[in-house]
Formats: structure tokens, C-alpha cells, sequence
């Protein structure tokens, strides 16, 4: 068993050793213990801003998950946050850091905007075309990085950070030039037209991106757990000079993985633009790829568990703004509440993998 030794008591010994065997008991209690941490710090901070500390729970708890509507609200928030999630967790399986998840994102609501600004198909086709170029826009905005990994061993961190600059410019250019709404002159491109809106379910602002992220969960959870390919990646990401060596090809499997997480970024994109924005607007993107590289790391890569962070998440998100709206707070301290809270549980990892142990020894 690896152990690393700190002395720092006469006769006594904290040893920090690796577990051998990692029980699902365990890692809730320990994500579950460095909520409370993360929350207590979060209500120290805002004793400090004399806040009632006696209607925190009823605004911040029941607001956000004991009612109706707070649910079907981080419901919304949480639907581009599964996407995201997955998208970054097919990329990280196999050890492909893919940081460009905005960029591609940005991309697969371009592809959308494509075909809303140019009418390019009949009405009834509009809004499967749209998801069909968002998922296509995704892969091609992915597909440069990942060749030149494969072909130049170029760092895809570098290569996809870039592209998300690229990206985010060109849609600079597009709304402050040629997709400007003439309407109000504006910068983000005209509004989409009702049919190639996602339409509501009948529960609050809930709309059928739900049913859009439940098919992309319910692929990827079948082509990780129970496809071959599934079981290929899972090499790849364990030990890819084995995979090298019983002749697996490990250039595809990344390939793939790669584009597939291209897809789901954009496939994202689609879900918040033709849902919740309307339209094309260059604010759109904001903040998500960190979400969904946050999402996978706590998830470990797996697509169950995906989702449940990224419900979570997306209710942190829901309660960060009601708090906006009871106390007055300002934006850098709710984004400062929210990163506590996930560093909290960000760091918690670490006791999960490892565990302290005092230990006497002799001196001699």
C-alpha cells in the first residue's frame, strides 16, 4: 500500500495512504460532508453581511427544491449542463482534455442560426435541421484539435483553449455585422421564428430539451457501459500503450470520443438557443465550459452520475440568483458562494482517494 509519511509530533507519525477499494457509502458521505463545509463558510459570510440567517433555509432550500416551480426552474438550468457534462465526460474517458467545449457550443448555435437566418428548409423540417447542423457544427469545431493531437501530438489543452477564441470572435463579428437584428439593432441575430422554438412541456418554462438531453443520455450511457466501444475507451483511458499493444485502434477511439464530445457541446448549444435565447447572442456560451468540466470531474466520467451533478449544479446556479433577488447581493459574491461551494466539493476527492492515519513509531 503507497503511504507518504509526515512527521510532526515526538513518536507520532500522520500517515497518508491510497485506498485500496473505494465504497459508493463512502464518496456520498464525503461529497456530502463538504457540502455542509462549503455552505457553512457561505453562511459565515453572510452573517458578516447581517443577513437573517433565520429565512436563509426558506429561500435559498424551499425556494429552490421544495416547490413546484424552483424545481422546474433548475430543471431549465440543469438541461445544457447535462450536455456539457456528457460532452466533456466522453472527451476525459479517454484522457482527451478537451477545454474547447464553449467554442463548440458557440459553433452548434451558429449552425442553428444558419438555418433560422436563411430559411433554408420547410417549416415542418426547420427545427430537426437546426439540431441536426448544431450536432454537425459541434464535430467540425472539435475535429481540427483532435487531428492535430493525432497527427502532430499537438496539446489538445492548447489547441482547443484557442479554438474557443476563434469561435467566440467570429460570433462577435456575425452579430455586431451581418446577422445584427434590424429590429432593434441590437447585437445578436433576429428571433428565431415559433417553429424553430423548442416548445414548453406545460410545466413552468420546462420545454422539450428535456426530451432532447434524455436521448443523448440515455446513447451515451448505452455507448459507455454497454458498447464495445464502451469497453475500448475505458482501455484508452486506463492504459493506452496497452491498448497499443493488443492492437486496439487507438487513434479511432479518440477520434471519435473527440467528435462525440463536439456533438453533445453543440447539441447544447441548440437546446439553450432555440429554448431559452431565441436567437444568437454573444453572451450565450458564458461560463458553461467550466460547468461541464467541473460536472465530469466530480462525476468520475460517468454518465448517471452526470446528471445528478448537473442537477445539482444547476440548482447552486437557481439558489446563487434568488439570493440576487431577497438580499440584494452582488453578482461577485453569489459567483463567490458557487465556487466555494464546488471547490468544497472539488477538493473532497481527495479524501475519497486517500485517508489519514496516525501512527507511533520508535525513534531511533
Amino acid at each position: 500500500m503507497q503511504a507518504l509519511s509526515l512527521s510532526f509530533l515526538r513518536g507520532r507519525r500522520l500517515t497518508i495512504e491510497v485506498r485500496q477499494k473505494i465504497g459508493l457509502g463512502l464518496r456520498f458521505a464525503t461529497v456530502f460532508g463538504a457540502v455542509l463545509f462549503g455552505l457553512g463558510i457561505c453562511l459565515a459570510i453572510l452573517v458578516s453581511r447581517n443577513v437573517d440567517i433565520a429565512s436563509i433555509y426558506d429561500e435559498f432550500i424551499v425556494f429552490t427544491f421544495l416547490n413546484s416551480t424552483g424545481i422546474a426552474t433548475v430543471v431549465v438550468q440543469s438541461t445544457p449542463l447535462v450536455l456539457v457534462g456528457l460532452a466533456a465526460a466522453m472527451a476525459f474517458r479517454v484522457n482527451y482534455w478537451n477545454i474547447g467545449i464553449e467554442g463548440q457550443l458557440f459553433m452548434g448555435v451558429v449552425g442553428c442560426t444558419i438555418i433560422a437566418y436563411f430559411d433554408i428548409g420547410p417549416e415542418s423540417l426547420r427545427l430537426p435541421l437546426m439540431f441536426l447542423f448544431s450536432i454537425l457544427f459541434g464535430a467540425l469545431w472539435a475535429l481540427p484539435a483532435a487531428l492535430l493531437k493525432l497527427r502532430l501530438n499537438i496539446n489538445e489543452v492548447i489547441s482547443t483553449l484557442l479554438l474557443n477564441y476563434i469561435a467566440f470572435y467570429f460570433v462577435l463579428n456575425q452579430v455586431f455585422g451581418p446577422w445584427r437584428d434590424p429590429k432593434d439593432n441590437f447585437p445578436h441575430s433576429p428571433r428565431y421564428d415559433d417553429f424553430e422554438r423548442l416548445p414548453g412541456v406545460g410545466w413552468e418554462d420546462v420545454h422539450y430539451g428535456l426530451v432532447v438531453v434524455a436521448i443523448a443520455f440515455v446513447f451515451v450511457w448505452w455507448l459507455i457501459e454497454h458498447s464495445r466501444f464502451g469497453i475500448q475507451s475505458r482501455f484508452v483511458g486506463v492504459n493506452p500503450r496497452m491498448v497499443l499493444a493488443i492492437g486496439l485502434p487507438l487513434s479511432t477511439i479518440t477520434l471519435i470520443s473527440a467528435l462525440a464530445s463536439g456533438s453533445l457541446a453543440g447539441l447544447a448549444g441548440f437546446t439553450i438557443a432555440a429554448a431559452t435565447e431565441g436567437r444568437l447572442t454573444f453572451t450565450l456560451a458564458a461560463g458553461y465550459g467550466f460547468s461541464g468540466i467541473v460536472i465530469a470531474f466530480l462525476a468520475g466520467n460517468r454518465p448517471v452520475m452526470v446528471v445528478i451533478v448537473a442537477f445539482l449544479m444547476g440548482g447552486l446556479y437557481v439558489a446563487g440568483e434568488s439570493m440576487k433577488v431577497f438580499y440584494s447581493l452582488p453578482d461577485a459574491l453569489v459567483g463567490l458562494f458557487q465556487a466555494v461551494i464546488v471547490l468544497s466539493v472539488t477538493a473532497s476527492e481527495f479524501f475519497v482517494r486517500y485517508r489519514l492515519r496516525m501512527a507511533h513509531y520508535e525513534r531511533v
